[in-house]
């Protein structure tokens, strides 16, 4: 009789301890407050950025206490049109480029994550995921730092390099092809999510 009795009392203490691990790690559905993304290249005249706040993004992390132990979800989307330039030129002949009438939304949908902590609250994350740029998918991974704020919001910084033509789009040019835009372009993202 003993012996069931301190069976019992350990599996009902086995039980108690996994539902406080449960507690701690706390899954976490956010949605961006902030979108900032800055897509830059180069060409036959000079450097250029072209920016966009606008967007879509929702995740979900894991985390314990203020570290991010784990990224479950994360999905993005930008439209095509919200990408700005200085020059409105500029602007027709991207929008042209990314066929933004037809295809007027860039997006990312997660397929899988590691997230590795740096300290307590900074983590980094590799991401990989469906990027979508003018109907063309490739899956890609995405390498970014996540940060738990004060206000337990989230803030993920990072950037992607890549090919204009790995997703079929051709590179700008203006003045019948005498300034051309170069292949090769970086996209700089910060979020802030929030609950």
């Amino acid at each position: 009789m003993k012996h069931l009795t301190t069976r019992i009392f350990n599996c009902f203490l086995f039980f108690m301890l996994l539902l406080q691990v449960q507690m701690v790690q706390a899954q976490e559905k956010l949605k961006a407050a902030n979108v900032n993304i800055i897509v830059s290249g180069t060409s036959t005249l000079h450097d250029w950025d072209m920016k966009s706040d606008k967007g879509s993004c929702d995740a979900v992390f894991v985390l314990n206490g203020t570290t991010v132990t784990a990224l479950n979800d994360l999905n993005f989307s930008i439209p095509s049109k919200s990408i700005k330039s200085e020059h409105t030129l500029m602007d027709n002949n991207t929008y042209k480029a990314l066929n933004a009438e037809v295809y007027p939304d860039i997006s990312f949908k997660f397929v899988s994550a590691t997230v590795t902590a740096k300290d307590a609250t900074t983590c980094q994350i590799k991401c990989i995921g469906k990027l979508t740029i003018a109907g063309t998918m490739h899956e890609t991974d995405i390498t970014a730092t996540g940060k738990v704020n004060a206000d337990k919001s989230i803030t993920i910084t990072g950037s992607k390099a890549f090919k204009m033509t790995d997703y079929k789009v051709k590179p700008p040019s203006v003045m019948m092809g005498t300034i051309k835009t170069g292949n090769d372009i970086t996209i700089t993202y910060n979020f802030k999510l929030v609950k």
